[in-house]
């Protein structure tokens, strides 16, 4: 089962990726955790520094932008 966080204060980018990677989960019907990180300490602790940021299984895959729904179901089929 994979573990997804999404990482940002909160802000309308931030809202977006959330949207889009849970339609991207749920399109790819895959079992999984996602995750809401809004504590800036924590965001820190995974390494990224510009939000909002997606990572997989402790993987930093997106930083900074907002992948649409198929680029994040590339990234977490891993393409």
């Amino acid at each position: 089962m994979k573990q997804i966080k999404v990482l940002g204060p909160g802000c309308y980018k931030c809202q977006k990726l959330l949207a889009n990677t849970q339609t991207a989960v749920d399109q790819l019907g895959l079992e999984c955790e996602v995750e809401k990180i809004t504590d800036i300490n924590e965001i820190m602790k995974e390494g990224v520094m510009l939000t909002p940021g997606l990572v997989v299984d402790g993987r930093v895959l997106s930083v900074g932008k907002v992948p649409d729904v198929e680029a994040i179901k590339g990234l977490l089929k891993g393409e």
